[in-house]
């Protein structure tokens, strides 16, 4: 049996568990989607080029894009079984089509619906964003802040200030086990911008390696639509050497500047499949037109034991939870797996 996951986190925990991979023949392997089909991770290949395997459970499986779902199910051997499991509710892919959602909708193999809700504010909090309602909850320990701002600048600096010092100093999360989640790169309050100010208070440095010193929070892409998180370590000829994952990985001079940004704050799609002790969410006023259900929804259950919301963007937060559902997808999925599919008796 194998227990895939289609992400690679680092920093934070994985939504579901992180099971170690025990050693060949002694119980179920774990193992990320990617190194699965690349053969770097896992159990192998047989004779017949199939994956050696009879099980395979696939975790965040809303991740799956058409392609790479093709290459999974192609590459099982015959009689072997496949589970997907995931949150219907989060963002989908960042490739092509919707394979998770498409499924459940056709109802063409069998559904287990066992999400047990997170305990706690944050939980309460999630919990009704995913059926369309912005509750406000109780929060004696202050495990959900909501800080207002009036513009982009302030957004900046408040978060510089709770990543920093208010989460740490009131919750007790540092600064390493927090991570930033706002709606794009660009902007005054992008991703771009926040890791800039955030470097310069956590790790600041003059940048000689592209860019990076070591101990920067990174998000590296391996491939497009993929992220995993780590940290800088040093730079040499070989390239920038990187710790994901708990493994080294070195990116060669000539690829650092497509595949590696700096990490500590990131988008809800790169943050997907993660969770962190603590998550700081920022909505400038510029972020109100891609707001989502989904987006927020995501965004927002990254966070384990504190939530705070940099808000600048007035009612368009409860509007979009909602009213604003996921962008429509036109996929051929379910037309194809619509004969599969019994007729009732």
């Amino acid at each position: 049996a194998l227990l895939a996951q289609s992400g690679e986190p680092e920093g934070g925990a994985p939504e579901r568990g992180e099971p170690d991979s025990p050693a060949p023949g002694d119980g179920p392997h774990a193992a990320t989607v990617a190194g699965l089909l690349s053969g770097v991770e896992g159990p192998g290949r047989d004779a017949d080029g199939a994956l050696d395997l009879d099980l395979l459970v696939v975790l965040d499986a809303p991740q799956l894009d058409v392609e790479t779902a093709a290459l999974l199910t192609e590459s099982l051997p015959d009689g072997a079984r496949l589970v997907l499991a995931g949150d219907p509710a989060v963002l989908w892919s960042a490739g092509a089509g919707r394979v998770f959602a498409d499924l459940l909708a056709s109802k063409a193999c069998p559904q287990v619906v066992s999400r047990r809700p997170d305990l706690g504010p944050v939980g309460e909090l999630v919990s009704g964003i995913g059926i369309g309602e912005l509750n406000q909850v109780e929060a004696p320990g202050k495990e959900v802040v909501i800080v207002p701002v009036r513009d982009a600048g302030e957004a900046v600096h408040r978060t510089v200030q709770l990543v920093a010092d208010s989460v740490p100093r009131v919750i007790g999360v540092p600064a390493e086990q927090t991570v930033v989640i706002t709606p794009g790169h660009g902007g005054a309050a992008g991703t771009r911008a926040l890791n800039v100010a955030l470097k310069e208070r956590l790790n600041p440095g003059p940048g000689r390696f592209g860019g990076f010193d070591p101990g920067d929070r990174i998000a590296y892409s391996p491939t497009p639509g993929r992220t995993v998180p780590g940290r800088v370590v040093n730079a040499d000829a070989e390239g920038l050497h990187l710790e994901c994952a708990g493994g080294p990985v070195v990116v060669p001079k000539e690829r650092v500047e497509q595949s590696v940004r700096h990490g500590w704050a990131l988008t809800a799609h790169q943050a997907v499949g993660v969770r962190w002790p603590a998550v700081v969410v920022v909505l400038p006023g510029d972020a109100a037109q891609g707001l989502s259900r989904p987006w927020v929804y995501t965004a927002f259950s990254r966070a384990d034991r504190h939530l705070s919301v940099v808000h600048g963007v007035d009612q368009a937060l409860p509007r979009a939870v909602a009213e604003v559902p996921a962008k429509p997808r036109t996929t051929r999925l379910p037309v194809l797996l619509r004969p599969q599919v019994p007729a009732e008796v």
